[in-house]
């Protein structure tokens, strides 16, 4: 025989084999009597053997039925086993989580202390990287990127919006509120992220400088960057004033180790997304972590 007969009524089969009884193999299986019957009729009939002998309100397995139902039964039970093994395989896998350097260092790890006190089961691995990342043929379970909108092909949540604030060293920074008149912004360093994926949509200091309303400053003098992390090493170290984006710059802001000399802001186009594909959205641990990260950004 070179087809097999439908699963369901495989099963319909061995549960009511396994309590020689429809109704309690309907009430098991959630379905009414009369399925149940129907399906272990289609088998009889798919197989050209009777399996049940019918008497009045009661039924026995014909001799077929007896040879039958013993292997299938035990077939069942390697297929429940199948699954399960692979369930927890994946579940004892990392969750493999790929997200910029940046993002990683100032926002994620401080945060995934809690992640792991909340969820101590789940091994959580960072890939810190910014490369596009094929979900459907790595190992990588979730990434959080940069978009300007949605992704439709991929499971895409919107996690946070960003706008870019000048910051610097509180050594950097004479007067004792540590607050500077814009016309002072002249006298320092202007340090610039130079990354030629958001050249054309990131903000720099000559749209922060328009919006400012500052016209006597070269937007393009000071030292530059290509990234994040050797930005805001620079701004700490105190050699000159950085522009960044409050996202990134969060924890240092806390912390004391940057302050923000003027409170101004540009909106950036872009914002971060945590994706992953359709497929491992389904997965476990990944809807568990969604589930967290949405609520450390809320």
């Amino acid at each position: 025989m070179n087809r097999l007969p439908p699963l369901n009524s495989l099963r319909a089969f061995e549960c009511t084999a396994r309590y020689l009884s429809f109704s309690k193999a309907a009430q098991h299986l959630n379905v009414t009597p009369g399925a149940i019957s129907q399906q272990v009729k289609q088998l009889e009939d798919f197989l050209n053997i009777r399996l049940f002998d019918r008497q009045n309100r009661t039924i026995a397995l014909t001799r077929a039925g007896l040879i039958f139902y013993p292997q299938l039964s035990e077939g069942f039970k390697y297929l429940s086993n199948a699954v399960e093994t692979l369930r927890i395989h994946d579940e004892d896998e990392p969750l493999t989580v790929t997200a910029p350097p940046s993002f990683v260092s100032k926002w994620l790890i401080p945060r995934l202390c809690d992640f792991n006190q909340k969820h101590p089961d789940i091994n959580v691995r960072i890939d810190s990287s910014t490369r596009l990342v094929d979900f459907d043929q790595e190992s990588i379970d979730l990434g959080i990127r940069f978009n300007m909108e949605s992704d439709p092909i991929l499971d895409s949540t919107f996690l946070m919006s960003l706008n870019a604030v000048a910051v610097c060293s509180p050594g950097l920074i004479v007067s004792e509120n540590k607050c500077l008149e814009l016309s002072a912004l002249k006298n320092y360093t202007l340090l610039h992220f130079d990354d030629n994926q958001f050249a054309q949509d990131w903000p720099d200091w000559a749209m922060w400088l328009a919006t400012a309303g500052i016209q006597d400053i070269n937007p393009t003098k000071g030292m530059y960057f290509s990234q994040l992390d050797m930005l805001m090493e620079a701004a700490i170290e105190g050699q000159g004033i950085a522009l960044i984006t409050d996202v990134v710059a969060d924890k240092d802001l806390k912390k004391g180790t940057l302050i923000k000399p003027f409170d101004i802001s540009v909106p950036v186009n872009f914002s971060y997304f945590l994706v992953t594909s359709k497929a491992k959205a389904l997965k476990k641990n990944v809807s568990v972590f969604k589930r967290w990260i949405n609520e450390q950004v809320n």
